[in-house]
């Protein structure tokens, strides 16, 4: 019976391991988009910093990542298309997965 619980309570572990870790990439992730469409925006320094922030803070308008492409699409508007801001944001993710990651070897 313990070690039943024990596998249980080690996959909750995991579990709740796993969906900070992917809170955090993602979060790291809508800030490198932040800061890369700062740049295209003409942002620098603080007010990149400051865009930064929020287009973290859109992620939070609802669940997934439609929020945050609405946020730096409509800010961008004609400096980049839909294919391009959704393929900027899928290699953020990876580069984000692996900042992340690389924080907690």
């Amino acid at each position: 019976m313990t070690s039943m619980k024990d596998r249980e309570r080690a996959f909750e572990n995991k579990f709740a391991h796993d969906a900070e870790m992917l809170f955090k990439a993602e979060a790291r992730r809508n800030k490198l988009l932040g800061l890369w469409a700062a740049g295209l925006l003409g942002k620098t320094g603080d007010a990149a910093a400051e865009y930064a922030k929020q287009v973290v803070k859109a992620d939070f308008e609802e669940p997934g990542h439609e929020d945050v492409f609405r946020k730096v699409a409509g800010d961008l508007g004609d400096r980049a298309d839909e294919a391009t801001i959704r393929q900027q944001m899928a290699a953020l993710m990876a580069e984000a997965k692996s900042q992340v990651l690389s924080e907690y070897e």
